[in-house]
């Protein structure tokens, strides 16, 4: 009996693995795109709880990050940049825009690239309409790549910053199809809705960045948002 039940048992996870298989590969399978764990992430996807694990899955692979950008980011790969074991840019891209907003053009990783788009697309574009009632149409870089040590309120560290090797970019301001430009020196203080909308794109980068950097953070990021691919998860 044992023996008969262990072969039940056996058939039965069995055909629940197969009912499983079917329902991820098969081409006529029920399950949403954006619910399937084997199919690529998708900028236009409706976000769910595995888009995170897709969007990491996706940047680590420099092909796999330009297929997912491709036609939602005005941008041009490039070989890799190599200054030393230090500093370095790795996936290379030439970037100009993610979504319907421009960036002036920087180089950087493509993972920054991605992660821009998705933060334009689920974060900024939706806080530009609810909080402003208009669109997002810029969004203002002051850098990514900058071979240097990380910069501390008690000066330069030993440490090499996440600039080093292009996987953080620092976002000083945004604007607007009405015409409007705010700034983070200018209006991150304040109850109106410029500074509601900067704390909406901050929290926002929360979800799209490993590590999110506001004004709120130290007085060294009283300008911009500093966000990085690499982290562990902090919001400040």
């Amino acid at each position: 009996m044992a023996l008969i039940r262990g072969l039940a048992a056996f058939l039965f996870v069995g055909l629940l693995g197969f009912g499983a298989y079917q329902a991820l590969m098969h081409p006529n399978t029920p399950l949403p795109p954006q619910w399937n764990p084997v199919q690529p992430l998708s900028i236009d996807d409706p976000v769910t709880p595995i888009t995170g694990w897709k969007l990491n899955r996706a940047v680590a692979d420099g092909q796999s990050c330009l297929a997912v950008l491709n036609g939602h980011a005005a941008l041009q790969p490039l070989t890799d940049f190599e200054a030393s074991d230090q500093c370095h840019i790795r996936d290379r891209v030439a970037l100009q825009g993610v979504g319907n907003a421009r960036l002036n053009g920087l180089e950087t990783r493509c993972a920054i690239a991605l992660r821009m788009a998705m933060w334009e697309r689920h974060s900024l574009q939706p806080a530009a309409r609810n909080i402003l009632g208009t669109a997002l149409r810029d969004i203002t870089q002051t850098g990514s790549y900058n071979c240097r040590t990380i910069r501390t309120g008690s000066g330069p560290s030993t440490r090499m910053s996440t600039h080093a090797t292009a996987d953080a970019i620092d976002i000083s301001g945004f604007g607007f199809a009405d015409g409007r430009q705010i700034s983070l020196l200018q209006d991150w203080v304040g109850t109106d809705a410029e500074a509601a909308f900067l704390r909406a794109a901050r929290d926002g980068a929360c979800e799209w960045f490993r590590l999110t950097l506001s004004p709120d953070y130290n007085s060294l990021h009283a300008d911009h948002f500093h966000l990085q691919s690499k982290g562990w998860g902090s919001c400040r």
